[in-house]
């Protein structure tokens, strides 16, 4: 049974629809990702879920609660900002014990002076201090309680944020791209502790992100949105090897997927050069397909029989890696290959050379975006078809 879950959330504004009805359930201490191009609905979907926006309808469930109507502060959600959003006049532990402070104190109990008279708030205070410092010592922050976040680097002040969410027992855990102002190895590095943390914590985790990188090495299930609709919602492996639709598809893998046009004849194969792939599968009457195939499954042959001819247009030489962009001579498009150093030794620009793709690992796209099933064709179906 989910423990959290958003079901037909739409939301529209000056009649444009960012979200068109998005769906989706997790468990208790899963990891969901929401990963997509800039402006397609996540960080909007994000402060829906908060409580900081409305929507035009569905409903949002927690713990077998409807919340959607419930004001932010009476929804238990922890929620980390991209800024941080840190109380910059505030230290490192007045920051985290702020959430604290308003759920156990009463107003008057945290007025300067007056509260320190009223019966019980001493107790209380001693109370969130040791919270504090029991989160901090387990972020291994301890030691910048006192430092106000003008003192402290971005990885310190993302931390803070971090122990700012946790110290209150959320019932669900939001984060809005907390990684994007850190700079490369430390955000590598980060992302190994939120996702210990989350683990920790045990707590529905969303995280909004633009980098796939992040979503795919981080989430239990990654969810794509695009253009305000959840196209997909599956573990890292299954969105990248079995996407569900194009876009997923386009959005999802670096270097990028090779989408090639395709024609569906009437006995249900695609033809592509040599290549061939059969589908049942594809609407009647829509003859033309997309062919998707991963870089890494494009290789290189002597030019002859069943290759693609094509020409170098560059490498990109990335390691342990080389990306090798060869323009197709048949129809002019870019076909990327990515191989190891050794394969692509030799090679330079405006080379020309064959290219096999695997039909294996082809995947076949309807007119309308949507994945369909395709094998490759075999002798026999070929010579059953055309005699």
């Amino acid at each position: 049974m989910s423990v959290f879950s958003l079901r037909d959330i739409r939301k529209s504004f000056a009649g444009n629809a960012i979200l068109k009805g998005v769906s989706l359930e997790a468990e208790a201490g899963e990891f969901i990702a929401l990963v997509g191009p800039s402006g397609c609905g996540k960080s909007t979907l994000l402060r829906i879920v908060a409580g900081l926006d409305h929507a035009d309808g569905g409903e949002i469930r927690i713990a077998d609660r409807d919340v959607s109507q419930l004001r932010a502060a009476d929804r238990n959600i922890a929620m980390v900002f991209q800024s941080y959003a840190l109380y910059p006049h505030l230290s490192a532990g007045q920051n985290i014990a702020v959430p604290l402070a308003m759920r156990k104190l009463t107003g008057v109990q945290r007025l300067p002076f007056v509260g320190a008279l009223l019966p019980g708030q001493r107790q209380i205070c001693t109370d969130i201090q040791r919270q504090v410092a029991a989160i901090a010592a387990s972020l291994k922050i301890d030691h910048l309680l006192d430092r106000k976040p003008g003192q402290m680097s971005g990885g310190q002040r993302q931390r803070v944020a971090l122990a700012r969410a946790m110290v209150r027992n959320p019932s669900v855990f939001l984060m809005d791209e907390p990684l994007s102002n850190l700079d490369a190895n430390l955000r590598v590095h980060a992302r190994g502790e939120i996702v210990e943390l989350h683990r920790r914590a045990g707590v529905p985790t969303l995280y909004v992100t633009h980098d796939q990188s992040e979503a795919l090495s981080m989430a239990d299930r990654v969810a794509v949105m695009i253009g305000g609709n959840l196209l997909q919602l599956a573990a890292p492996q299954v969105i990248y090897d079995d996407p569900s639709h194009v876009e997923v598809a386009r959005f999802i893998g670096q270097p990028r997927i090779n989408l090639l046009p395709g024609k569906k004849d009437a006995h249900g194969i695609v033809q592509f050069g040599a290549l061939r792939v059969s589908s049942s599968a594809t609407p009647a009457g829509a003859a033309n397909v997309t062919l998707g195939i991963r870089p890494e499954f494009v290789q290189f042959r002597a030019e002859g029989q069943g290759t693609l001819a094509a020409r170098v247009e560059r490498l990109e030489f990335l390691g342990s890696e080389v990306i090798v962009f060869a323009k197709l001579a048949a129809i002019g498009e870019t076909v990327l290959a990515k191989v190891s150093p050794a394969e692509a030794r030799g090679l330079v620009a405006g080379q020309a050379i064959g290219l096999h793709m695997d039909p294996s690992r082809i995947m076949l796209f309807a007119e309308d975006g949507r994945r369909v099933a395709c094998a490759p064709v075999s002798a026999a179906m070929r010579e059953a078809v055309h005699g």
